[in-house]
């Protein structure tokens, strides 16, 4: 099997090579191949010399899709984007990285199955954020989208254009629509919920962070470890039950802010709550607001899709993770 992950240096991305190196095969084939693309070089993984091909490219550039596809993967795993927050201050580039590089990427299979009838299994990674209020909690599986942000319409169109060109046979597609990720590892990104995870990353090694909005604020959650568990999953499960509908809301933890922190209080006590500096933000606020609260994911659950039950939980598996299982 040839598996490509386009987005290979994002955070999810490499905690994904680490899965498919470690497990060594998907779907009970072995992995003879494995491509890396970013727009730079993600790193080699270890243990699987020979296998691994590491490319920096943009995926948005002309030619650059046709190169991953040229070598025919029999799953491509599509991650590359650029961020909620990143995306609504640079219109332009939010659509040249969300909306173009994937419709190029669609069109360099469509070339490719017209040539020879190459159809791969394609993972998106969509978000909730193609949810817009108001909407009911939780927001069940037929609920319209109605994106509030650049971001959101990118990811919604970008679902169209998966549905139509499988729907056309040209490839076989699953839209993952990612729960915010908590917690993140490493070091905060442009990401508007960058928040989530660092009112709970910061105190767990006695650093300060801050909050930009009220506690009052309820979204949805799973951890990176479930993250890396949609993705695998969504390569190998049959899709002929979601017909043409190929996008689903992952499972996941419906939690306020105030909630995450008492459930950081539970897990590392109340010197690590303190550690948590209250700093308002107009334009996160807005951006926040408009986000869906919860799920109801009866169809990805009936498919086998499973994340956390609680935010201690999701605290944990950050510690088992990141922190080798001990508190700092």
């Amino acid at each position: 099997m040839h598996i490509a992950i386009i987005g290979a240096a994002g955070m999810i991305g490499r905690k994904l090579t680490a899965r498919l190196v470690a497990d060594g095969g998907l779907g009970g084939r072995e992995i003879t191949r494995l491509t890396l693309v970013d727009v730079i070089e993600p790193p080699q993984p270890e243990g699987f010399e020979g296998k691994v091909k590491a490319r920096a490219r943009d995926l948005s550039a002309p030619g650059a899709a046709e190169k991953i596809v040229a070598r025919r993967p029999n799953v491509i795993f599509h991650l590359a984007a650029i961020v909620s927050g990143e995306a609504e201050l640079d219109f332009d580039k939010g659509y040249r990285i969300n909306l173009d590089g994937t419709r190029q990427l669609f069109e360099a299979i469509r070339a490719a199955n017209s040539e020879d009838g190459y159809k791969p299994r394609v993972v998106f990674t969509s978000s909730c954020a193609v949810f817009g209020s108001p909407f009911p909690t939780p927001i069940p599986d037929d609920f319209h989208l109605a994106p509030l942000t650049s971001y959101g319409t990118q990811k919604a169109m970008s679902e169209l254009l998966l549905a139509d060109y499988t729907r056309r046979g040209f490839l076989d597609g699953i839209g993952i629509r990612l729960p915010t990720i908590c917690i993140r590892p490493g070091k905060p990104n442009r990401a508007a919920s960058g928040f989530f995870s660092g009112i709970l990353r910061e105190p767990l090694v006695g650093m300060e962070a801050v909050l930009p909005v009220p506690e009052e604020v309820r979204h949805w959650h799973a951890s990176p470890r479930s993250a890396v568990g949609f993705l695998v999953h969504g390569a190998t499960v049959d899709l002929t039950p979601l017909g043409a509908d190929r996008s689903l809301s992952m499972p996941g933890v419906s939690a306020t802010v105030g909630e995450q922190i008492e459930a950081l209080r539970r897990v590392a006590g109340d010197k690590a709550v303190k550690l948590i500096r209250r700093e308002p933000d107009e334009l996160v606020m807005r951006i926040v607001s408009g986000w869906a609260q919860g799920f109801t994911a009866k169809r990805a659950k009936k498919l086998g899709f499973v994340a956390e039950k609680s935010f201690d939980e999701i605290i944990r598996v950050h510690i088992e993770d990141e922190l080798g299982g001990q508190l700092r």
